[in-house]
């Protein structure tokens, strides 16, 4: 098989159960495969990507955006894919890829496609997840991630098309997996409410809890997934309200510290 001019980046911390399935998808049609791993990290991740002939590199954690940036500076091809640790590239989204280099991709910077969310056990296909369009796929200079450490994307110089075929995501392996990311964002996103010297609202929290299950569950049809889709929507508004309660409990008073043991 001819190989396309494509550097495949990707960031990974401890991820031995996941990569294996994204770099198969990869590696018998791309030219260079980039992995930035997390320093200090020691599982089986970077045996498992040398054995699918990546270059290696080691970084010590800088926020997504930056580590992805810098996955980006690694690559040598024409073109980049930037993927995750725990998504893969299926046959159709393949073809689309490779029509799209033997056709007209000369006249476009970069190309977007849909990404597909499998948890509790299917494929959820509407609600806030789905589509769910990334941009992934972009000429070297003229793209970057941009956006705030937690949540970014590719800010592209030029005109960009959209792929058919679904990128697929096998990034909550269990709802446990899922829930246990609720605090990080929390956090990041309370230390930027701080830097940007935000207000609270009362109004605005409870409003964009209640907005986010509506616009998920009734205008997105999340309903037409079955209770998957109701356990997402009600757990959006959730983080939603967890995320815009974090900056009210920052404004209260602490805690007053215990009084002294009295002498007997």
């Amino acid at each position: 098989m001819n190989k396309l001019p494509i550097s495949v980046c990707v960031i990974a911390g401890a991820e031995e159960r996941r990569i294996g399935r994204m770099l198969s998808s990869v590696a018998g049609w791309t030219s260079e495969i980039v992995v930035v791993l997390n320093e200090g990290l020691n599982d089986g991740t970077e045996k498992i990507a040398l054995a699918y002939g990546a270059k290696i590199f080691r970084r010590p954690w800088s926020g997504f955006r930056d580590q992805k940036n810098f996955a980006l500076a690694q690559a040598t091809r024409a073109w980049i894919l930037s993927l995750d640790a725990d998504e893969e590239v299926p046959p159709e989204l393949h073809d689309s890829i490779q029509r799209f280099f033997t056709g007209d991709h000369e006249r476009f910077a970069g190309a977007s496609f849909a990404r597909k969310v499998w948890f509790m056990g299917r494929w959820i296909t509407h609600g806030d997840w789905y589509p769910d369009r990334v941009l992934r796929l972009f000429r070297r200079g003229q793209g970057q991630w941009a956006g705030s450490p937690e949540h970014c994307a590719v800010q592209l110089t030029g005109p960009s098309c959209i792929l058919a075929g679904d990128l697929l995501h096998f990034s909550n392996p269990d709802i446990s997996s899922y829930v246990n990311k609720f605090n990080y964002f929390a956090d990041v996103f309370l230390q930027r409410q701080l830097a940007e010297k935000a207000r609270w609202s009362a109004t605005g929290a409870i409003f964009r809890a209640v907005w986010r299950f509506v616009r998920a569950y009734l205008f997105r049809l999340g309903f037409l997934d079955g209770y998957p889709g109701f356990f997402i929507a009600a757990s959006t508004a959730y983080s939603t309200l967890l995320r815009h309660s974090r900056l009210f409990e920052h404004l209260q008073p602490a805690l007053p510290p215990c009084p002294p043991p009295k002498s007997p």
